[in-house]
């Protein structure tokens, strides 16, 4: 018999009576600003709108998943493709994302995080879904909350699935008395079920549109927009077009829900440009979080960590001798190393117009007696140049600079969702010709006859460095042949393995080949 004085599971923890909300302060920043202050009655809490909000905004906080702290998917995911490598220091920086980068990831290096905190935000998710209803508010606030909520907790199921494959499905928070040692994985079809049908029947009860300090909220074309992805990775393609078609409208033009592709491509990578018309769902970093060493990783950092980490080592400007003319290598500011671009990516955007805002060729620099930098693991002198980290955007306010960077990250956005459009119409027909046409002309590319293959290359120089190229090879079936050098192997590594101490005194079983 089990012996359940012994909680320390992370998923029992987090599931446990719902883990902590944070008392809410948003002023300027939309949802930006949640100051954590650590637990509360949970049985006497969510008594009105305010309350219900404070808890909503809590089960937001986990989008930062995407792109803060040390363990974020954008840098993990992007060592384990072909675009880039894992980087760092050394090869012993950061075993997780050493052990992503060439497949040797197991159950003692898996970082627990990546299971730990989506269930986090489910559990947050279940927690105000199941206490909203007795609230004190106006029907319509709660109906659009709940929404929300069962919006972002889909999102959240579909990480997990798709990085795991089989997962406890829990819709209702865990109590302490309740067996949640054994606590079953689901079918992956049953996951898919429920989350698509939870949106579905939120989708009405959203916004069309969010404007001021709703900016970064759930609206119905976000809600359709993660709807066609989860539909496409489900391998449901003509639900996925249906969905998407929604909310791209007419390619080129503007949509229903205001969605648009920004003229100037590099303009989306500039620090300040929160919220463009191409943006569906966007994770919110501020620097008014005043992010520390102590509490970094931890759910309270508000600062975007991709910036830091793809910055290039020990970062210098070669001062020109009298007479010469000056410098004019970018000031940065030095970051980890992580995620050097691989040779075969900076051959392969050689001549596109995105070059320039997706690589960062210190290489060149250096070879023109401009700069000097550290080489760090896996060097190759090119570098993500969309997060690179700039002077000019540091931190100047209390807190450690480089924990406190404000770019955004766009986890959806509009060239995306057109892409995937145009991939679940199977490369094929007028539309998919039109889709890829409005991605390639907002470059100045000219057209080239739409195939899968077509739709392929253009995601791989339109998002490159966004986190999306490892899912992808694994949706294409590509993964093997792309990543087999690497060590990826086929019926293995297309999922993660489930972090060792989630197993342990549990019902959960390990994923194949781990």
């Amino acid at each position: 018999m089990k012996n359940k004085r012994f909680i320390y599971k992370s998923l029992s923890v987090i599931l446990l009576a719902g883990a902590t909300f944070g008392a809410v302060s948003c002023n300027d920043s939309n949802l930006e600003d949640v100051k954590n202050t650590g637990t509360f009655d949970t049985e006497n809490y969510f008594q009105n709108e305010e309350q219900s909000f404070s808890g909503l905004v809590a089960v937001y906080d986990l989008l930062r998943k995407y792109s803060g702290g040390f363990e974020n998917d954008v840098t993990f995911f992007n060592a384990a493709s072909d675009d880039f490598y894992s980087g760092g220091g050394s090869s012993t920086d950061g075993a997780g994302i050493q052990g992503m980068s060439n497949f040797t990831i197991n159950p003692i290096i898996m970082p627990a995080s990546y299971w730990r905190d989506y269930y986090q935000g489910i559990a947050r998710a279940n927690l105000l879904l199941d206490r909203i209803p007795n609230a004190n508010m106006n029907d319509q606030t709660r109906r659009r909350f709940v929404a929300e909520a069962k919006t972002l907790r889909s999102l959240y199921y579909f990480e997990l699935v798709r990085m795991f494959g089989k997962i406890p499905l829990i819709l209702k928070p865990i109590k302490s008395n309740d067996d949640y040692y054994n606590i079953p994985q689901a079918n992956v079809a049953d996951v898919y079920t429920q989350i698509e049908n939870d949106i579905l029947a939120s989708i009405s009860d959203l916004p069309m549109t969010a404007t001021g300090n709703d900016r970064g909220r759930i609206t119905q074309g976000t809600a359709r927009a993660i709807l066609g992805k989860i539909y496409l990775y489900n391998k449901k393609n003509n639900e996925a077009a249906a969905q998407f078609e929604l909310v791209n409208g007419t390619p080129g033009g503007t949509s229903q829900y205001g969605y648009k592709l920004v003229d100037n491509f590099a303009d989306l990578w500039v620090i300040d440009n929160k919220f463009t018309t191409e943006s569906i769902l966007e994770v919110m970093h501020t620097n008014k979080g005043n992010s520390d060493w102590s509490f970094w990783g931890s759910g309270k950092d508000e600062g975007n960590s991709v910036n830091q980490m793809v910055g290039i080592i020990s970062y210098g400007k070669v001062v020109p001798p009298a007479g010469a003319p000056a410098n004019n290598a970018p000031e940065m500011v030095s970051g980890w190393g992580f995620n050097p671009m691989t040779v075969d990516l900076y051959t392969f955007l050689q001549g596109d117009p995105r070059f320039n805002a997706t690589v960062f060729d210190a290489k060149k620099l250096v070879q023109d007696g401009k700069i000097t930098y550290s080489a760090g693991f896996r060097d190759t002198g090119y570098f993500l140049n969309k997060f690179m980290p700039r002077e000019a955007d540091k931190s100047n306010l209390p807190g450690t600079p480089e924990l406190n960077f404000r770019q955004n990250y766009m986890a959806i956005r509009l060239a995306d969702t057109y892409l995937m459009e145009a991939e679940a119409l199977n490369g094929a027909g007028a539309r998919a010709q039109a889709l890829l046409d409005a991605v390639r002309a907002r470059v100045g590319l000219a057209s080239v006859p739409v195939s899968m293959q077509a739709i392929k290359d253009e995601r791989r120089r339109e998002l490159a460095g966004e986190g999306h190229r490892f899912f992808d090879l694994v949706r294409w079936g590509d993964a093997p042949s792309k990543l087999g050098a690497r060590g990826f192997t086929s019926g293995k590594n297309e999922i993660l393995p489930i972090p060792f101490n989630e197993l342990t005194n549990t019902a959960l079983k390990q994923n194949p080949g781990y």
